[in-house]
C-alpha cells in the first residue's frame, strides 16, 4: 500500500494552484497536526497495521512542517503502520522555506530519503508572474543545501509552456537543470484552472500562453534534450535517472491501493474510493466521529478498467495487453481495431513486445486518445 499524508498550508497561494491550501499560521497547524496523528492511529487500528512501500508528503507546503512535527508523524506511522525497511519516503519542500543545510540532515535523520523540490522555474520574471515565494538564487541554494545534508535521491519540479514562454527559454530552463544534476525531473505543462489568478489575467487578455504548435515543440524537444543528458522518460511528465523513478508516483500509474491521510487527501483501497473533507472542522469532526472514509464511492469493474487504460498509457511502459484482455475478457486491439490502426498511421501509437503504447506525439494529445479507446464503440 502506498501511503499519502497532505499538508494543507502555505505561506500564499500561487496564481496557477487549484489544490487544497490554507494560510499558516500556528494555531490551526497544531489542530491540524493533533488530527493528523488521530487519523493515522484510526487508520492502523482499522487496517490492522497495514504494510506500507511508500510514504509521500505533499501539500500545500510540507518544509514549513519542523523537524519535530514531522518526527511525530513519522513515530506515528512507524507505530500504527508496518513500513518497509527500504520504503521510499518523499518530502515536498519549497525552496522558501528549507534553504538550510541543518533542516535537511534533520529531515535524514527522521527518515526521508528523497525530496521532491517545487523550483518551476529559474527565471526570476516567471516565478513572480507565478506567484512563487522564492528566487532563482534560493531553489539553486537549496538544492545545494540538501545535497551537502546528504541527500542522494533529489527530484525538481518545472513548469512549462508560461505566458511569452519560448521554445529556447524552455531549453535554457532545462539547461539549467541539468547543471544541478538532479536524480529526477518532473515537467508540468501549465494549466489555468478556473478562479486561479492567471486564469484571470489570461481572460483578460493580459497574459499570451505560447501557441499549440509552439507548446507541442517544447514538450518534444525538452524531453529530447533530457533523454540525450542520461533521463530516463518514464511518465508523461517525469524523467528519471536509471535507478531513480518515483517508486509512489510509479505505484498509482500501476493502480495499487493508496491511502491518503489529512484534509482533502483521497484513497483508494480495493474497490472503495473515499476523500476527506477539505475543511479543517469538517475533517476534524470526521477523525474524531471515527467516520474518516465512511463515505465512499463504489467503483466498478468497468471504471477500474477505464483506470488502467489511462494510468497505464501515462507511463512510456504502456498498457500490458495481456494483462488487459485477462481482466476485462476481450482484447482491446481487436475490439477498437480501425481507431488503433488510424492512431498507428497518425504517429500516436504503437504496439511493442505485447503493450500499447503513445508515442510523444500520443502523449502531447493523451486525454482524447484515451477517451477516444475507453468510450468510442
Amino acid at each position: 500500500m502506498l501511503l499519502y499524508i497532505h499538508v494543507p498550508f502555505c505561506k500564499s497561494r500561487c496564481h496557477y494552484c487549484t489544490f487544497h491550501s490554507q494560510a499558516y499560521n500556528q494555531v490551526t497547524f497544531a489542530w491540524y497536526l493533533k488530527t493528523l496523528l488521530q487519523e493515522i492511529k484510526l487508520w492502523g487500528k482499522r487496517l490492522k497495521k497495514p504494510r506500507v512501500a511508500t510514504v509521500y508528503f505533499g501539500g500545500g507546503t510540507p518544509s514549513l512542517m519542523a523537524p519535530h512535527q514531522l518526527d511525530d508523524v513519522m513515530k506515528a506511522l512507524r507505530k500504527h503502520f508496518s513500513l518497509h525497511p527500504n520504503m521510499e519516503a518523499t518530502l515536498e519542500a519549497n525552496p522558501d522555506s528549507a534553504t538550510d543545510v541543518s533542516y535537511f540532515r534533520a529531515l535524514r535523520s527522521i527518515g526521508f530519503n528523497r525530496l521532491s523540490l517545487g523550483i518551476q522555474s529559474l527565471d526570476d520574471q516567471d516565478l513572480i508572474m507565478m506567484g512563487r515565494p522564492h528566487s532563482a538564487a534560493q531553489a539553486v541554494e537549496s538544492f545545494g543545501a540538501a545535497r551537502a545534508a546528504g541527500f542522494n535521491n533529489i527530484s525538481v519540479d518545472f513548469i512549462w509552456g508560461l505566458p511569452d514562454q519560448r521554445l529556447k527559454t524552455w531549453l535554457d530552463t532545462l539547461e539549467q537543470a541539468v547543471k544541478m544534476k538532479p536524480e529526477h525531473i518532473s515537467a508540468y505543462n501549465l494549466t489555468l484552472e478556473p478562479y486561479t489568478v492567471l486564469f484571470k489575467r489570461h481572460d483578460a487578455g493580459e497574459l499570451a500562453l505560447p501557441s499549440e504548435q509552439e507548446a507541442g515543440r517544447m514538450f518534444i524537444y525538452g524531453a529530447e534534450y533530457l533523454e540525450s543528458h542520461g533521463f530516463l522518460h518514464y511518465e508523461v511528465s517525469n524523467f528519471a535517472r536509471m535507478g531513480f523513478m518515483s517508486a509512489h508516483n510509479s505505484g498509482y500509474w500501476e493502480g495499487r491501493d493508496y491511502l491518503g491521510l489529512g484534509p482533502s487527501a483521497v484513497s483508494t483501497l480495493g474497490k472503495r474510493r473515499f476523500t476527506n473533507p477539505r475543511y479543517m472542522d469538517e475533517y476534524d469532526a470526521a477523525v474524531r466521529g471515527d467516520f474518516a472514509g465512511q463515505d465512499f464511492e463504489q467503483l466498478t469493474e468497468e471504471h477500474l478498467l477505464q483506470e488502467m487504460v489511462m494510468l497505464s498509457l501515462r507511463t512510456t511502459k504502456g498498457l500490458d495487453l495481456k494483462d488487459f484482455k485477462k481482466r476485462a475478457g476481450y482484447d482491446l486491439v481487436k475490439r477498437r481495431h480501425r481507431l488503433v490502426s488510424a492512431l498507428h498511421r497518425e504517429n500516436l501509437v504503437r504496439i511493442n513486445q505485447g503493450r500499447l503504447k503513445l508515442t510523444k506525439n500520443g502523449m502531447l494529445v493523451s486525454n482524447p486518445i484515451v477517451r477516444r479507446l475507453i468510450f468510442d464503440e
